[in-house]
């Protein structure tokens, strides 16, 4: 049996097939009640839209890309969630693209979303603000940076103030009485590594000398790699080993966590740890984790909302740069009984 087309469905319901595109593509501009009719008459003919046809007659598809330095990061997931929920009330697809922080890849995937001809890119970029970005822009694809501040005045952000965030979770230690501290985390091309370790290295340095931050790099934000932070730091002789740990995100907390444990020292009586994010596995681990608290799902639903806004709004469109203010979340991971 053949798909019924737009003419047989405006036959159907009396209509023009103007009317019946507009049901289709501008369903706010249509009566309720020829809607209707319309909408009735698509369901007893079966009828399904060709969008491939409509993508080659406007030349985009509706659909927005998201790329992600790693889909297997919660908090990735739940910004996508953020996204997805934005996209879809507005009839939006979503393709999602796992960067992996890999450079090379996170420019593979750009070119494939405007080979696409999507309406618009979010992005956590692994490359910064990159020159890449500004042909896709120039081109004539939005670009909205996700839990990325962007320095620049021609494209919208979405982010966590980062900095003020490493502020917080280094003064959280210092008010806890630790003097050695160290920052783990990497690669510190990401902003939000960089931003981060800023923070926490000016609120050491205004104690005057009286504490100090290691930096530990680690090659990427993972629990892997915070398992092997983790057993570097228990190879330092106790009066060289840090008291505190600041790690970059919480799946690198939880391994650092978890490699520390593995090696006999205690959490926190020997090390104590706070992470980034606040994901929901910070609460449920075995030493519930400390964490500064970022708006996950609400980063992504006010990104997305974001290039949703520019594509309608076209030339007509203000950028704006949103950010959110942390929070500190205090667990047992860096409380002193």
């Amino acid at each position: 049996m053949a798909i019924a087309s737009i003419k047989e469905v405006a036959q159907l319901a009396s209509v023009s097939i103007g009317t019946v595109s507009n049901v289709l593509n501008r369903p706010h501009a249509v009566a309720p009640a020829t809607r209707l009719r319309v909408l009735n008459a698509m369901d007893e003919l079966g009828f399904v839209r060709n969008e491939s046809a409509r993508a080659l007659r406007s030349g985009r598809t509706r659909t927005m890309g998201l790329i992600v330095p790693d889909v297997t990061n919660p908090f990735c997931t739940d910004v996508a969630k953020g996204v997805e929920a934005a996209a879809e009330a507005s009839g939006m697809m979503v393709t999602l693209c796992n960067s992996d922080q890999d450079g090379p890849r996170e420019r593979r995937y750009l070119d494939h979303l405007e080979e696409q001809r999507v309406q618009g890119v979010l992005i956590t970029p692994v490359e910064g603000e990159s020159r890449r970005l500004e042909q896709l822009i120039d081109r004539g694809t939005p670009v909205v940076l996700l839990a990325h501040r962007s320095t620049y005045l021609n494209r919208c952000s979405a982010a966590a103030d980062d900095v003020l965030g490493g502020r917080m979770a280094a003064e959280h230690l210092l008010g806890q009485g630790h003097r050695r501290l160290a920052f783990v985390g990497g690669p510190r091309t990401l902003s939000q590594v960089a931003e981060r370790h800023k923070g926490a290295a000016a609120a050491v340095a205004e104690t005057g000398g009286q504490a100090a931050l290691e930096l530990v790099e680690v090659p990427s934000l993972s629990f892997t790699s915070g398992r092997h932070a983790a057993e570097r730091l228990a190879a330092l002789p106790g009066d060289a080993r840090p008291t505190a740990l600041f790690c970059a995100n919480d799946t690198l907390a939880l391994g650092v966590m978890q490699g520390l444990s593995a090696l006999g020292l205690r959490i926190p009586d020997d090390v104590a740890v706070i992470g980034y994010d606040d994901i929901d596995y910070a609460a449920a681990a075995t030493v519930p984790l400390s964490s500064i608290r970022q708006p996950r799902q609400e980063l992504g639903r006010v990104a997305a909302e974001l290039l949703l806004e520019e594509i309608d709004e076209g030339e007509r469109h203000r950028h704006r740069q949103v950010l959110f203010a942390p929070e500190l979340v205090v667990r047992a991971s860096s409380a002193r009984a």
